[in-house]
């Protein structure tokens, strides 16, 4: 994939948020990571996304999906691409991307593993949901 190739990979996804490198620690003996493990990551790139756009805290109600497509292995390097599909009142729906990078590939040629939207909502100190602040 080239630079302009990989420009329209990400407008089409939305923002990188998220980065890792799966390592041995997250893999099952036949060296393919974990499904939770990318899951956990997954919502932790939303919640990042719902952090930033509800200006405070987020707490994870729901997941409406999420659809494993491709295997990841110990080294691949994961980046979690996320995106607001839905904005209500004191919720927010956000959809993730998830894209592994091979050891030996180039840079920014992507793999596309897993994929799922996640639902948060704005709450208080108390965990009491609140209405999300206008833009």
């Amino acid at each position: 994939m080239g630079d302009n190739d990989q420009r329209l990979l990400r407008s089409d996804v939305g923002e990188p948020t998220v980065r890792m490198m799966a390592m041995p620690k997250d893999a099952n003996w036949l060296g393919d990571i974990f499904g939770g493990w990318l899951m956990s990551h997954a919502d932790i790139a939303g919640a990042v996304l719902a952090y930033r756009r509800a200006r405070g805290k987020v707490v994870t109600v729901g997941v409406k999906e999420f659809d494993f497509s491709s295997p990841v292995y110990i080294g691949d390097v994961v980046t979690f691409f996320t995106r607001i599909t839905r904005t209500g009142r004191t919720s927010l729906t956000v959809h993730v991307r998830v894209f592994a990078e091979r050891p030996g590939a180039l840079p920014g040629d992507y793999i596309e593993v897993a994929s799922g939207s996640f639902v948060y909502v704005h709450v208080d100190d108390f965990g009491k949901s609140v209405q999300l602040p206008e833009l």
